[in-house]
């Protein structure tokens, strides 16, 4: 479901993305449990870019890659690690406190959790291929 952005009393970004279009247009979309598992079928999502924030406090279950462009995260507070697997071998961009770091595309990665977190997130919805982090090597 989308909702106007307009509406002056505002929302919280953990429930309600924002999808910014090709086009240049924003547009709010709530989220739920399902969300992510569902995205895929969503046509009017696949397109852009989609702006969001995690509450993280252990790490991430899966790695995953985008292949549609680049993804940005934004870590707002807390300590967290983001793990690149790359063909050379894994990198690591270790954030802390307001950092941010750019996640090319392509790139297989996932985020290890080192303090209660909250990471803002702006990435391409597109082709997003996930698996589970036993299956770490590149």
């Amino acid at each position: 479901m989308t909702t106007d952005l307009k509406d002056p009393s505002g929302f919280a970004l953990a429930r309600t993305y924002v999808h910014l279009s090709a086009l240049g247009g924003a547009s709010a979309v709530e989220v739920d449990e399902h969300f992510w598992e569902t995205i895929m079928r969503r046509d009017d999502l696949l397109e852009g870019r989609m702006l969001g924030l995690f509450h993280l406090e252990q790490d991430s279950d899966h790695c995953e890659m985008h292949p549609s462009g680049d993804e940005v995260l934004i870590l707002v507070s807390g300590a967290i690690d983001v793990v690149f697997h790359e063909a050379a071998g894994d990198r690591v961009s270790r954030l802390r406190g307001f950092q941010t770091c750019i996640v090319p595309r392509g790139v297989w990665h996932r985020v290890r959790v080192h303090a209660p977190s909250e990471l803002i997130f702006i990435t391409p919805g597109k082709g997003t291929e996930t698996r589970p982090p036993a299956e770490d090597a590149p």
